[in-house]
């Protein structure tokens, strides 16, 4: 049964919702049937994701090739290391999203990408807001990252919208032609982002009992 999103900090859920639905789009778990979606979506956005998605360089790829990563997300999701998500307009791949357990033992890394034709919604936005609720949400979850190249600015304005923290920058080898090497690290931990969230952070409507953002489980 749906609830609204508000009450996923108070439930600490063993593992994350499968389904979110958010204004404009539904963040879904991948099911295998979605391989063809998804290669349509990143086919179309290829250049669009090229300067800054290193695994852009692994395009294109057969359909039995993306039905093997689907179901490596999916064992990955059942082991608790990374939770995929697409965005979903209909049976439409619009992005993606995805909460990983690549930083540290009590922290969840968000990454995202949104499809060209929709970019300039809110879409990132409203993603990565809704799996910060969610990864706080989750047993032994102290914080959450967002990381990105300095020079994908349109990346970098979706931390600062949702009041994540700049903790510092970091540099690494670029793996994508268009990054500069110097990576940005924004934080958030659960104290601070219940009272952004509460008080509503730049650009974001405050989180309520009514707003039209769910989350159910069909997994």
């Amino acid at each position: 049964m749906a609830v609204p999103i508000v009450k996923a900090m108070k439930r600490s859920p063993a593992a994350p919702p499968g389904e979110v639905l958010l204004d404009g789009f539904v963040l879904r778990r991948y099911s295998l049937g979605d391989a063809p979606a998804l290669a349509a979506a990143v086919g179309e956005s290829l250049e669009h994701l090229r300067p800054f998605m290193p695994w852009v360089a692994l395009e294109p790829t057969t359909l039995a090739e993306r039905e093997e990563l689907l179901r490596r997300w999916d064992d990955d999701w059942a082991n608790g290391r990374q939770y995929s998500y697409g965005m979903f307009r209909r049976d439409r791949v619009v992005g993606g999203a995805g909460l990983m357990r690549r930083i540290a033992a009590n922290g969840l890394e968000i990454g995202y990408w949104v499809h060209p034709a929709f970019t300039g919604r809110g879409f990132a936005t409203r993603a990565a807001r809704a799996l910060t609720i969610i990864g706080l949400s989750l047993p032994g979850v102290s914080h959450i990252e967002i990381h990105h190249d300095k020079a994908n600015v349109a990346s970098g304005r979706v931390p600062l919208k949702l009041g994540f923290e700049m903790v510092g920058d970091k540099r690494v080898k670029p793996a994508a032609p268009g990054e500069s090497g110097l990576s940005c690290v924004w934080r958030v931990g659960r104290s601070s982002w219940a009272a952004s969230d509460t008080e509503s952070a730049p650009g974001l409507p405050a989180a309520t009992e009514t707003e039209s953002t769910r989350f159910s489980r069909h997994d």
